[in-house]
């Protein structure tokens, strides 16, 4: 949980101009998974942060790559 934190910190030292060009990021999903994990202390769904591992972080390492 501490690397999604750690994405989603760095997703806030972007420009807001990077983001308006790669829009096909879900930048406000990126935060607001961050949120979750720092705000909602033990209630926390692993299924959500398992699928953000194995499923979303890979999708979006795929489209960032190329940047």
């Amino acid at each position: 949980m501490f690397r999604i934190i750690q994405i989603a910190e760095n997703n806030s030292k972007l420009s807001d101009k990077f983001r308006e060009i790669h829009n096909e990021i879900p930048w406000a999903s990126i935060k607001g998974i961050r949120n979750i994990i720092v705000h909602a202390y033990g209630r926390i769904n692993m299924t959500t942060v398992y699928d953000t591992v194995i499923y979303d972080i890979p999708n979006m390492y795929e489209k960032l790559k190329d940047i």
